[in-house]
C-alpha cells in the first residue's frame, strides 16, 4: 500500500506580503550563527489549516471531496501580525508569525475540514488551532541577544494583509535538505 503524507494550507497570495514575510525569514535567520535554527523554505511558507499525516494514496480523492465543504465559504482577508514563538519566546521551538485578523474565517475552514476528515476515519487533531505561519524551527536553543532583538523588535510587526480565495490539499515528502511540497488539488472559495 503506497503511502502519502499529506496536509491543508493557505498560502500567502499576495506578492509583496509574502515578500515581507521573506525578509522577516532573512532576518530571524541571522539569528541562526548564535542559535541552531532552520528556517522555511521561501516556497513552503504557508499556514497549516489542518495537518492530515500519512494516510494510503487510495484516500486522497476522499480527502479531496472533503475539501468542497468549503466553497460555500466567503473570499476574505488575513492580517499577517505579531511574531511570537511555541512554546514561549523565551524557549521557542517554532517561530512564527501571527495572523490578527480572518482567525474567525479560517476556524470556520478548519472546522467544516474537520469534520469531513473524521467522516472518513482520520483522527481528530487533538492540538488547538493557532493559525500562524511557521518561520523557522529551533534544533538547539541557547540564550541569544540576537533571537531577543528579533522578538523585542518584531513582537507586534503589521505586515499587511493578504486575499484567502483559495485552500489547497498538499503532498509533502521529507528529504534530508527538508521538505518538497507539491499541490495535488485547491478548492476555491465562493465569491
Amino acid at each position: 500500500m503506497c503511502m502519502v503524507r499529506l496536509f491543508i494550507a493557505v498560502e500567502v497570495e499576495d506578492r509583496e506580503v509574502l515578500g515581507k514575510i521573506i525578509e522577516i525569514k532573512n532576518m530571524v535567520e541571522g539569528c541562526s550563527s548564535d542559535v541552531g535554527l532552520k528556517v522555511v523554505e521561501d516556497e513552503n511558507l504557508h499556514i497549516t489549516l489542518r495537518f492530515i499525516g500519512e494516510v494510503s494514496e487510495a484516500l486522497v480523492s476522499d480527502v479531496v471531496k472533503v475539501l468542497s465543504c468549503v466553497s460555500s465559504y466567503k473570499k476574505f482577508f488575513i492580517r499577517f501580525k505579531d511574531v511570537g514563538a511555541f512554546p514561549s519566546v523565551s524557549k521557542p521551538r517554532v517561530i512564527w508569525l501571527g495572523v490578527s485578523e480572518g482567525v474567525t474565517q479560517l476556524k470556520l475552514l478548519r472546522d467544516c475540514v474537520e469534520r469531513g476528515l473524521r467522516g472518513l476515519g482520520i483522527q481528530a487533531d487533538r492540538e488547538g488551532f493557532t493559525p500562524h505561519i511557521t518561520l523557522a524551527r529551533v534544533k538547539e536553543f541557547k540564550p541569544s541577544r540576537c533571537l531577543s532583538k528579533f522578538f523585542a523588535e518584531l513582537s507586534s510587526v503589521d505586515v499587511g494583509t493578504s486575499p484567502v480565495t483559495r485552500i489547497k490539499l498538499k503532498k509533502s515528502v521529507l528529504t534530508s535538505k527538508g521538505p518538497i511540497y507539491s499541490d495535488l488539488f485547491e478548492a476555491v472559495l465562493a465569491d
